[in-house]
């Protein structure tokens, strides 16, 4: 839920919104991005939220914190992995929600540098993505079940939100924002430039006023001008907040953030103008490493998925969870070699592509790269391949396979007489013949133009 409290102030010039959209011009190139969700909440293996579901205590949850011991950790495995998946940016998490730190803080000594680990594992992670020419971001939680200063009981979500124990508690938010800006002013200072700064997030109660957002990202602009900021300062996964309203605050961030879903129509500003969106998605059910959890995504729905995101002006941050050793498990790893096979063969219709400005077709969609449309063909037609949507046949100078560029051809047979303005494309020789698709995951079909038919740009 969204804490409105001071979203009346602080309101932004048109200058200012123009420049926010700016400074996502590679977000909205790249598309594609690993998110990373690696804490001591590995070790019970029942997700990130185990503190708040089951009330867990502090004393009660060292037993976590004690076997969190990243054996296994090789970030050059994991950056090589997200290159295979054809991933142009990774975002790990410094800090969630239990508060323990996976970097280097003189702030306190709960995290992997004093727990036997003795590492900074955010350093590690970030020298191995940049090596690669990976963009890198941390997440970091603005929550902190681990401070005796955050709220406890009768706040919405703390694991002693109901402890008759805590009833007298008293939170010092003054002292809390100290923590907590502090924090992010060591990671904005001592870890090099950062592509993206990722906060995680507003509900009933706590939000920008709490947070002292202005101030917060005042500083963050100062120390790292070029990061791109997620919404989350004003927002939940659930809602874009002001950034899309026609005065957004210092604080909306750069992108919205929808999480588990992706938005029906994409997602637009209050004047109808794109804001840029990444829609982060687990590749089971769960962030944080979870044993029981065998209800991995197929290939083929992330890949269509990844897909649907770019046609809509969007980003698909996908989710993997080490386990405790910081193993990726097999599962996640297959699929997202399956995913970067297949933008091996079609990564030009998702880097550097978004809406093509033609209505969704329905056997799949369309994204564009200037003056060249893909057609992504999800179902097979019977007979050609009627590419409705508005496009004019007469603006079509070359029809191709995108994967092997085999040229293909409009057809005239009798079949499309019946229908004058829709461009047909068939798939073999005969053009009222039904053939398989290339691809029965996605075949891309290229489509270059001789001018734009009058759509939009990419967004």
């Amino acid at each position: 839920m969204t804490n409105t409290s001071t979203q009346a102030t602080d309101r932004r010039r048109p200058t200012e919104v123009s420049a926010r959209f700016a400074r996502s011009a590679w977000f909205r190139q790249d598309r594609f991005g690993m998110f990373i969700h690696w804490g001591p909440y590995a070790v019970p293996a029942r997700g990130e939220w185990l503190r708040s579901q089951e009330q867990v205590s502090v004393e009660d949850y060292q037993f976590a914190v004690d076997g969190f011991g990243a054996e296994d950790y090789d970030p050059q495995a994991w950056a090589e992995l997200a290159e295979a998946a054809g991933m142009k940016y990774a975002v790990l998490t410094a800090k969630h929600h239990d508060g323990f730190c996976l970097f280097d803080s003189a702030l306190t000594e709960y995290g992997s540098m004093h727990n036997g680990i003795g590492r900074d594992l955010v350093r590690e992670f970030l020298d191995a993505f940049r090596a690669r020419g990976i963009k890198v971001g941390l997440y970091y939680s603005l929550l902190d079940w681990h401070r005796p200063d955050y709220p406890h009981y009768g706040d919405f979500i703390h694991p002693e939100r109901e402890n008759p124990a805590f009833a007298d508690h008293r939170p010092d938010l003054e002292s809390y924002r100290r923590y907590m800006h502090g924090q992010i002013k060591e990671l904005c200072t001592n870890y090099g430039q950062m592509d993206i700064l990722w906060f995680d997030f507003s509900y009933e109660g706590m939000g920008p006023q709490e947070w002292g957002a202005q101030e917060l990202i005042d500083t963050v602009r100062a120390l790292q001008p070029t990061a791109l900021i997620d919404n989350r300062l004003e927002a939940d996964g659930g809602g874009p907040g002001s950034i899309v309203t026609d005065a957004p605050t210092d604080y909306s961030g750069d992108f919205a953030s929808p999480e588990q879903l992706i938005p029906v129509d994409g997602i637009c500003a209050e004047d109808g103008s794109p804001v840029p969106w990444e829609a982060c998605i687990t590749i089971n059910n769960n962030w944080g490493y979870t044993a029981g959890d065998d209800l991995w995504k197929s290939p083929e729905q992330l890949i269509t998925k990844l897909v649907e995101c770019v046609a809509k002006g969007g980003n698909l941050l996908l989710n993997v969870g080490p386990d405790p050793r910081g193993r990726i498990q097999p599962e996640a790893v297959e699929r997202l070699h399956a995913i970067g096979a297949w933008l091996s063969a079609n990564g030009e219709s998702v880097h550097g592509a978004g809406p093509a400005g033609l209505e969704t077709p329905e056997w799949g969609y369309y994204t564009r790269s200037g003056n060249t449309l893909y057609a992504h063909v999800l179902r097979a037609p019977i007979g050609p391949l009627a590419l409705t949507g508005g496009l004019d046949k007469d603006s079509i100078a070359r029809i191709s396979l995108l994967a092997d560029g085999r040229e293909l051809q409009l057809c005239d047979a009798w079949v499309v007489k019946s229908y004058p303005d829709i461009p047909f494309v068939q798939f073999g020789e005969v053009g009222h013949f039904t053939y398989p698709l290339a691809d029965p995951i996605d075949t891309v079909v290229k489509i270059e133009l001789v001018e734009a038919p009058g759509a939009v740009q990419p967004a």
